[in-house]
């Protein structure tokens, strides 16, 4: 992955490390970021105006996670406040991927970058389906780079 810059996103929530999220060590598990990433996700969907009124499922959409792949760049600590940026890069047929930044709000180094794919499933069949034109619609006017990569 290339490296990512906090100036191409556009979506930014903050989060504070806590006491339970910490290891021995004394730095956050490396598994919380996937949590992170997560929380991101769903706070970006409600940003570009897809979270349901009855909140996620409520309209029997899915999506899955089937993909993360994550880079520690350093470490963060109890109490640390953290940037987490976020962005749609890429819309397919039935899957969109994410790029994450995560940076240290007082020291402004990047503790991690990563990546995930999201997929539309079916909730009958269980099997991948297309985007609907409101995803498209609505992530294409919130991120004016997102790459459109539609078979016919």
């Amino acid at each position: 992955m290339a490296e990512l810059s906090q100036k191409n996103f556009r979506h930014k929530i903050s989060v504070k490390v806590r006491f339970n999220e910490v290891d021995m060590l004394g730095v956050c598990n490396n598994a919380v970021y996937i949590n992170f990433f997560e929380h991101a996700r769903l706070e970006y969907i409600k940003e570009v105006g897809l979270m349901p009124e009855g909140g996620i499922f409520s309209d029997g959409k899915i999506f899955f996670i089937v993909r993360n792949e994550i880079n520690y760049r350093s470490h963060s600590r109890y109490d640390d406040e953290l940037y987490i940026y976020s962005r749609v890069s890429y819309l397919k047929n039935s899957s969109f991927g994410f790029d994450h930044l995560i940076i240290n709000a007082k020291t402004g180094q990047v503790v991690v970058d990563g990546t995930g794919v999201v997929v539309h499933v079916d909730k009958m069949t269980g099997k991948s389906t297309e985007l609907s034109n409101e995803v498209y619609q609505k992530i294409s006017a919130y991120e004016k780079d997102v790459k459109i990569i539609k078979d016919k």
